[in-house]
């Protein structure tokens, strides 16, 4: 079953948050492409919204976004 969208808003002020089927996460991705997982809609939009402070796009990784989600 594909569950990804077959149009979707682009631009740089886009920014998205997706459930993630079968577990209780969020993923929530930048315009510019990092992505970050956490529990909770709030800690998402704050990663998001305080976009380019926070985050590195080269320093993104599964496992590093799952480790941060989970403090």
């Amino acid at each position: 079953m594909n569950v990804e969208p077959t149009r979707m808003l682009t631009g740089p002020g886009v920014l998205r948050v997706v459930w993630l089927p079968g577990s209780d996460l969020l993923r929530g991705t930048c315009h510019c492409g990092a992505a970050y997982l956490a529990e909770g809609p709030v800690e998402v939009w704050d990663w998001l919204l305080g976009h380019p402070v926070g985050h590195d796009v080269a320093a993104v990784d599964g496992a590093a976004v799952l480790s941060a989600a989970r403090r």
